[in-house]
């Protein structure tokens, strides 16, 4: 198959919505891909790892990034990004309206012809090692479609209902922004047989006739793109992830993200305004 043309897509346009809901006890306040990892943004954490000299800018032609989609929005993304994002190879996109998939189909038609392999990664994974990058890229040229994961080594339960009643609002905690309530108890469904289980990460990499296709798809809602590469009948290979490479969901992952990193936070300063 030869040495793949990689362009890397990396939606960047979701709300954060379960990052700000975890509030509390960490202090951040803003959007995730805003807080900071030793003077830069998760962002731009994550674009460094396919841009400049990053563990995967060997492979990589091109790098999307496709930020929110409303015009205003997405215009002060522009202005904080664009720069520091171009000096990595970076161009940037309007990304899709309400879903996920939305943005990643945005930023498929930034794609050159030329590019014979798209990759998609989770602009909220900066951590991730560069030998994860390396067996991914590198097995891209065997097969079609791979994904990192890590088998899964705690036991899985779904749950169901939540148990107990409903704690009362406190109406002071509400007129004052108080985070929201806590999680409640839920209640055991069932408990999954975890043989043969894996936690799938990004970066996903695929032949780009592939993905395309997986995109022409009239259902397109999934939790990843293999899922819609899977659907098609395709076979979508899993080489050994990484523990380390965790996505930034909540504001706990943040902390973890900088011992991870080896780095420090900001001080309540935005990273995009450090320089």
């Amino acid at each position: 198959m030869g040495t793949p043309r990689i362009v890397v897509i990396i939606p960047a346009a979701g709300a954060g919505r379960r990052y700000a809901e975890s509030g509390g006890d960490y202090g951040a306040v803003r959007w995730k891909l805003e807080e900071d990892l030793g003077g830069r943004s998760v962002l731009q954490r994550s674009v460094e790892l396919f841009g400049g000299q990053g563990p995967g800018s060997a492979w990589v032609v091109g790098i999307v990034v496709a930020g929110p989609h409303e015009a205003g929005v997405f215009s002060e993304f522009r202005d904080r990004h664009a720069d520091k994002l171009g000096l990595l190879g970076a161009k940037i996109c309007r990304g899709g309206v309400t879903h996920r998939y939305e943005t990643v189909a945005a930023a498929l038609a930034e794609v050159p012809g030329s590019a014979t392999h798209i990759a998609v990664h989770d602009a909220a994974r900066p951590c991730t090692p560069a030998e994860v990058i390396e067996r991914v890229f590198e097995a891209a040229a065997k097969h079609n479609a791979v994904v990192p994961g890590v088998e899964v080594s705690d036991t899985i339960k779904r749950a169901g209902e939540e148990a107990g009643e409903e704690e009362e609002a406190d109406p002071l905690a509400a007129i004052l922004g108080a985070a929201p309530r806590k999680a409640r108890p839920r209640v055991v469904r069932e408990t999954l047989d975890r043989r043969g289980l894996f936690a799938i990460q990004t970066p996903q990499v695929f032949e780009a006739g592939l993905l395309r296709r997986a995109y022409a798809q009239m259902d397109l809602a999934s939790t990843d793109d293999a899922g819609l590469v899977e659907r098609l009948g395709e076979q979508v290979v899993i080489v050994p992830g990484d523990p380390r490479n965790i996505k930034i969901t909540r504001m706990g992952d943040l902390t973890l993200a900088r011992a991870i990193m080896g780095v420090k936070g900001g001080g309540g300063r935005e990273a995009h305004k450090k320089f």
